[in-house]
């Protein structure tokens, strides 16, 4: 009885929304009802945020945007018997709706988030047994020995936790290649990283021949180790102290639970960040995904791994062979495997390792592009919207996370729509500017503020479709050859540690001038077409303030593009430990400032020191928080800064053999919650309307600042060409 109450109630629910969406009204009425409702959505925002106002706010979204939808699909496609017209309205509104599904998939995953959870105890007498991996293929020592170090330090009961490097830049096939200079190199590396193993109590793992690149890496070291749990960080994610005692409690809980994932957290800026000067004070990108999406994931028991910083059930990978090696993600792959044979997963929503983003365009482009075409292959191989053994919410979930690296068809096709009325004359929109006014301004309206409560603290407005923009351009051939050849992406390892010395355009910039150049045709063709033909004077403006949208989202990709010579490679975090430095022969006692992985902030308590110069070298020795061998740490003074306080001496780190990278190690990754805060004091709702206001600056300042990068450098590299020819 009650089961046919239901059906009754949803059936009576959808005849009553079917009727509210098709019923005819007025233009006036139409731009009435969504000022509405986007009114109420901002009352209810300050009033009543979260809980079941949350989803009424959403529902009445909700309603316009499926008026739109049917408004754009019986009022608005060009007439068949006209191609030139159809076609491209038929590829604009097939992206349109290609947005809107991603949009009712994101209501679906992230409506109501699964809140944070209090990690469970860990008892010491039966604790699991833990091995961590650390696969490698061509990052240095030095940046090895600092994760390597971090993880020798996390609390766990002694005896119960190893530390294994997977190397694979040091593989026998790579070691006996018939390139000379490379197999030696390859030899070099496998000793060096064989010293520092043996150094830091560490157990180096090598392999035959490099098949199935990081899944093969991975699967190696599970055939050489024995723990319970296998615990996966990237060479450079440092974890904190407390990452296991945060993780490794849940699987006491649950014996069906095969992953606890933590998120990925970075102290340095990714090209956007670097570039825009936003790093400090705006979310991160990928804290969209690891603040609230993966939240939302793991609502629906569908949270994934992904690659790094996470803890795994030994006895659940051997069901499956190992980590999956089908795709160059072998990271969700895995999951979603898994996930469809029965096993579970967990979120925690802390940051508990810090590690290092790509710092130029170019490999943060090739990292997407691998991210891209990795879930395309789960795509295509997993069906997962049909996959047998995941429940409803679990392939919801996977294919919204999947498809939603379609997106550079959506984004380059409203790059170039405006341009077939403004070039051409194309009619692919059939509306007159009221209505195209009434009913865009309106579904934008209400679409800024989805976003806003979806994803408000986490990514401002307009952000998303900056990166999605400067993506496009390259991932939109990526994804292609994926569609068209399944198999043909092989693994890349993202590049690490990279550094920029001097200003410059990127070597991938050139397609973002162009583009910034025909959209500003752009503008001149509204101009004309406005002069030319004032009867169409309405379309004619609403089209051109759309190309202009566009101009002003190419300008600050222009910014983007434009590469600052770096600062600081990354962000260092408060952290007080006394101790004493040792500089020529004189010894003075000193606290911390401020740490990161390659530098610190030293306040000097004495005068003992008040003659030290910038280049000095010298000793410094601090309280540690873990048992060590007692040491010092060499140091090279970079800056000399004398204030009310005294004298602050900032120093860079000068490690020469393993116990420096666990000094380092400890002043630098030992407390979680600097990253916690740091996040905290990003995550701050901008709101839609000054949210706009900031973009449309940004924009403004990156288009002039782009553009003087271009042509100052195309002056200067005339200049030097002129000088070369003369000499």
């Amino acid at each position: 009885m009650r089961t046919a109450c239901y059906v009754i109630f949803w059936a009576i629910t959808a005849i009553v929304v079917v009727a509210l969406i098709t019923l005819p009204i007025s233009l006036q009425a139409h731009l009435i009802a969504g000022a509405i409702v986007v009114s109420a959505m901002i009352i209810l925002k300050f009033l009543r945020p979260y809980g079941v106002w949350r989803l009424i706010a959403l529902g009445l979204g909700t309603a316009i945007v499926l008026r739109y939808i049917y408004w754009r699909t019986t009022s608005t496609l060009p007439p068949v018997n006209q191609l030139e017209d159809f076609i491209p309205g038929l590829i604009v509104y097939l992206a349109e709706l290609y947005n809107i599904g991603m949009l009712f998939l994101s209501l679906f995953v992230v409506a109501m988030p699964q809140p944070s959870r209090k990690a469970p105890p860990i008892d010491p007498q039966s604790a699991p047994t833990v091995d961590v991996f650390v696969p490698s293929y061509n990052e240095d020592a030095e940046l090895l020995a600092t994760t390597l170090s971090a993880a020798l330090a996390m609390d766990y009961p002694a005896g119960r936790l190893k530390v294994y490097l997977l190397d694979d830049g040091g593989t026998d096939e790579k070691c006996n290649a018939d390139n000379f200079v490379a197999a030696s190199a390859a030899q070099e590396r496998r000793a060096t990283l064989q010293k520092l193993c043996d150094g830091l109590g560490v157990s180096y793992l090598t392999r035959e021949r490099n098949i199935s690149a990081k899944a093969g890496n991975l699967n190696n070291g599970i055939a050489h180790s024995q723990g319970e749990l296998i615990v996966v960080f990237d060479a450079d994610h440092a974890p904190a102290r407390s990452f296991l005692t945060e993780t490794v409690g849940y699987f006491g809980q649950d014996p069906k639970l095969f992953l606890v994932q933590t998120p990925h957290f970075f102290i340095n800026p990714d090209p956007l960040e670097r570039n825009l000067k936003t790093f400090k004070t705006m979310p991160s990108e990928n804290e969209m995904f690891y603040g609230i999406i993966q939240r939302g994931l793991d609502k629906w028991d569908a949270s994934f791994f992904c690659g790094s910083a996470a803890v795994l059930r030994r006895v659940a990978l051997q069901t499956t062979n190992g980590f999956s090696g089908r795709s160059i993600t072998e990271d969700a792959e895995t999951a979603i495997t898994l996930h469809a044979t029965g096993w579970h997963s967990v979120y925690v929503d802390k940051p508990l390792i810090a590690g290092l983003q790509p710092a130029t365009f170019t490999s943060f482009i090739g990292q997407r592009s691998r991210w891209a075409q990795g879930m395309m292959q789960i795509l295509l191989f997993h069906r997962p919207m049909f996959k047998r053994g995941l429940s409803l919410p679990q392939r919801l979930c996977y294919s919204s996370s999947a498809l939603f690296w379609l997106f550079p068809f959506a984004r380059l096709t409203f790059l170039i729509a405006p341009l077939f009325y403004l070039f051409f004359g194309l009619e692919i929109f059939t509306a007159s500017g009221a209505e195209f006014i009434a009913y865009v301004l309106s579904y934008m309206a209400v679409n800024l503020m989805m976003q806003n409560y979806l994803y408000g603290r986490y990514r401002w407005p307009w952000i998303s479709e900056l990166y999605e923009f400067i993506q496009s351009v390259y991932l939109l051939p990526a994804v292609i050859s994926v569609l068209l050849r399944p198999t043909k992406p092989t693994f890349k390892v993202t590049a690490k540690n990279e550094s920029l010395e001097q200003r410059r355009v990127s070597e991938l910039g050139k397609p973002f001038f162009i583009i910034f150049a025909v959209l500003f045709l752009g503008v001149i063709a509204t101009y004309w077409r406005m002069i030319a033909e004032p009867y169409n004077a309405d379309t004619t403006l609403v089209v051109g303030l759309w190309n202009i949208l566009n101009l002003l989202m190419a300008g600050c990709a222009l910014g983007v593009v434009s590469e600052r010579p770096e600062g600081r490679a990354a962000r260092r975090f408060p952290v007080k430990r006394r101790g004493e430095i040792s500089i020529d022969g004189h010894i003075a006692p000193v606290v911390t400032e401020n740490v990161s992985v390659d530098g610190i902030a030293i306040r000097v308590l004495s005068r003992d020191l008040d003659k030290v110069s910038i280049g000095s070298v010298g000793q410094v020795s601090f309280e540690t928080t873990i048992d060590m061998p007692r040491g010092s740490l060499p140091l090279r003074v970079m800056r000399v800064a004398p204030d009310d306080k005294g004298l602050l001496l900032g120093c860079s780190y000068q490690p020469t053999e393993p116990l420096h990278s666990r000094i380092i190690a400890d002043l630098a990754f030992s407390d979680a919650e600097n990253w916690s805060q740091f996040q905290k004091s990003r995550r701050q709702n901008m709101g839609v309307i000054y949210g706009t206001i900031r973009f449309l600056r940004m924009a403004a300042f990156q288009t002039s600042r782009g553009l003087s990068y271009f042509f100052g450098l195309y002056r200067f590299s005339r200049s030097s060409t002129r000088t070369g020819a003369a000499e």
